[in-house]
């Protein structure tokens, strides 16, 4: 089994990677194969709803995400990363995630998923919050620690003094492989996914 880790920072081996490194470390302690992407040190297009990708005919954009979605069969979960800016995740992977999710979602659909936030100070409840949103939409369990997952420091030698901080990557690790497991012998069982109803679509004014 494999999981999927996403950096949206701009900084390959900055505060983000710190900890994504720490939470590898305890898949492969237990298991499970891991690969880390970097998004955020490139320029990111956000969707501009063209409607492009419908059909399974991918983005319009050729900035990587294609490349990544045609490879999310290989992985059994994923888990993304990013810094925290003005108390939110950093564009790139916000316009990232949008697409990914908006053209490439069903992939990901019923595999577990975290969300990893890096701050020096403030804000990383609400960026947590936000990246949360992907998976919650998309069916996906969402895996959890023995705290929010989130990292303090300005550099990657404060977070490594961070100790609660990278303990609870270490149990998000640990936690992520757990229930990897399980699926895998409930599947193993001859249990499957739940079927999916064919969604319903409402708004406020009908």
């Amino acid at each position: 089994m494999k999981v999927l880790l996403f950096n949206g920072s701009p900084r390959p081996n900055g505060c983000t990677y710190t900890a994504l490194c720490e939470v590898a470390g305890a898949l492969r302690q237990d298991g499970i194969e891991t690969e880390l992407v970097q998004v955020g040190a490139q320029p990111v297009a956000g969707c501009i709803a063209c409607g492009k990708c419908r059909g399974g005919k991918g983005c319009i954009f050729d900035d990587g995400l294609n490349r990544l979605a045609e490879r999310l069969d290989e992985f059994d979960g994923i888990i993304v990363g990013a810094p925290v800016y003005y108390a939110g995740p950093s564009g790139q992977s916000t316009a990232f995630l949008d697409r990914l999710f908006y053209s490439a979602g069903g992939k990901l659909t019923g595999k577990p998923a975290a969300a990893v936030v890096s701050c020096r100070r403030g804000g990383a409840s609400a960026a947590f919050d936000r990246l949360n949103k992907y998976f919650g939409i998309n069916s996906m369990p969402i895996v959890t620690s023995q705290y929010w997952n989130q990292v303090h420091g300005n550099s990657p030698d404060e977070v490594r003094r961070d100790e609660e901080g990278l303990q609870t990557m270490r149990t998000l690790g640990h936690n992520m492989a757990w229930l990897l497991h399980c699926i895998e012998a409930g599947r193993a069982a001859g249990i499957k996914h739940p079927e999916r109803e064919a969604p319903l679509r409402t708004n406020f004014i009908r």
